[in-house]
Order: structure tokens, then sequence, then C-alpha cells
């Protein structure tokens, strides 16, 4: 080692030494970045930077990286709270919450441990936001509830350097008591539905029952009518033919049918005797002779 020494002389080890310390500060100077990181960089105990992804230079020996800050979206563990409704219904919300650092200097300085402060603030805003709505408005809104509690959450961690990306709302559970409530009350509210459905359906049978009764009226009263306009025409005919031709066209024409029922009932098969008032006789008879005396 001596001889070494020796050989490079005062000014060879002076170069020697230079060049580690050459080597030295970059490697304290230069920082290489992930995409998936920040780097806090710290001058003496105070926040000098944060360096981004890439290459990076900082002076060494005065600045160090004080903390690695992986800037992934994270998942707090799933947490349970209890809480009550505004109609005083205990219930256990499953929340699940999703975030991610944005501006580590923020998180690093001011606040210790911040999975532990999401997750409380998660829980009062959870509660908080549950204890303004009923039970079924919370089985209901849900999707509304989970928006409200996630801008909730995030004007609460504001000031912590991280962005919440989803919040949701895994389960909402009842006790069983509670439970057996509403099974009773969704049984009776199924009853009364099918009651008005029964109900409306008879509604509606009596109401067809009607309008058919309505309607076989109505047909009965427009056959009347058309009978009696057919009738009112016949006489009308008669009564004009009587004033343009005088009363024994008339009686011709009634002659005239008399004779006609007479042929027809000799010429049936089942009679074969004919019986008839004398009176009957003598009105054929004068028929007979108004026909004579047409021809």
């Amino acid at each position: 080692m001596e001889d070494i020494l020796a050989t490079l002389g005062g000014g060879g080890i002076a170069t020697i030494l230079f060049a580690l310390f050459i080597i030295l500060c970059v490697y304290k100077g230069v920082r290489i970045v992930s995409q998936s990181e920040k780097h806090v960089v710290e001058r003496f105990g105070r926040l000098r930077t944060v360096l981004g992804p890439g290459i990076n230079f900082i002076v060494p020996f005065l600045d160090r990286v004080a903390h690695e800050i992986s800037i992934l979206e994270r998942q707090l563990p799933n947490a349970s709270q209890d809480a009550i409704t505004a109609d005083n219904v205990l219930v256990q919300v499953e929340t699940s919450v999703f975030y991610r650092i944005i501006e580590p200097e923020k998180t690093v300085y001011r606040i210790r441990d911040i999975d532990a402060a999401i997750a409380t603030t998660v829980a009062g805003i959870v509660r908080a936001e549950i204890g303004k709505m009923e039970l079924d408005e919370v089985q209901a809104n849900r999707s509304q509830l989970i928006s409200t509690i996630k801008e909730a959450v995030e004007e609460a961690v504001d000031n912590w350097g991280i962005e919440v990306t989803r919040a949701e709302i895994l389960d909402v559970n009842l006790d069983q008591a509670t439970r057996d409530a509403m099974l009773q009350q969704l049984n009776a509210e199924r009853e009364r539905r099918a009651a008005v459905t029964r109900a409306e359906g008879q509604k509606r049978a009596v109401e067809l029952n009607a309008d058919a009764e309505l309607y076989a009226a109505e047909q009965a009263a427009k056959a009347r009518r058309v009978q009696a306009d057919a009738e009112a025409y016949a006489t009308g005919v008669v009564a004009q033919a009587i004033a343009d031709n005088g009363l024994e066209a008339a009686q011709y024409q009634v002659a005239l049918k008399q004779v006609e029922a007479l042929n027809a009932l000799g010429a049936s098969p089942s009679s074969s005797t004919v019986v008839v008032p004398a009176n009957a006789l003598e009105a054929f008879g004068d028929a007979f002779k108004m026909l004579g005396g047409r021809r």
C-alpha cells in the first residue's frame, strides 16, 4: 500500500479523491423518480421541493429525499359503522373509499395517519347523512347518498392533499326485529294491493255489464223507432192512395187480400174442410163482385 501511495505521489492521491467526490456528488445530486411516485425533498429539515417523475437534480449534502410517496390510487379497508336514521332505525353501514395523493407535501406535513383520518371522517359523514334520511329513503336513494358522502369527504380532506376518487356503500344491514317488522309491512302492502286490484276488477265488471244493458236498450229503442217509422210510412201510403183514387181503390185492395188469403187456405195440403163464418162469406162475396167488376 505504501508502495502504491509512493508511486502515485501527492498529486495522484488528490486526483483520486476528487474523482470519488465527483462520483459521490453525482450519486447524491441526481434522483430518478418513477412514474408512480413523488419525492419530498428537505433542506435542513424544511420543505425544499417535490420531485416529479423522471430525472431530477438536487444539491448534494444540503438536500435530501425525506419521503417517497406513492401516487397510485389506494383503497381503504372496508369499514362498518352504526347509524340511526331519521325514523329512529338502527342500521349498520358498510363503506369503502378509494383515494390518491396529489399533493404529498400536504399529506406528509399536515396529517400523520392518512388512512385512519379518512376512515374517521367517512364514518362521521355517513352517520350525519343517514341521520337526515328515513330508512326507505336510504334504500331507494343509495346512489344519491353515495354522491353526497363523496362530496362531503372531498371537502373535509381538501387540506390533506388527497383526492377521493370513489366512495361506495357496500351494504346497509338491519337488526332482526326491524327486518321482521319490514317483512310484515311488505306482506300487508301486498295484500292491500291485491284487495284493491280485486275491487277494481269487480267495479270494471259492473261497469261493463251496465254498458251492455244500456247498449241493448238503445238497440231495442232504435228497432222500435224503425218499426214505427215503417208503420207510419205504410199508413201514409194508404192514406195517399185513398186521397188519389178514392174509397173504392182501398176497398178493392182489401178485397184482393181477402181472396188471396182464401186461396192460400184452400191450397194447404193439411186442410180438407174449411169452415168460415157467414159474415165472412158475405165479405168474400162482396170481394168477388168487386174483383169481377174491376175486370
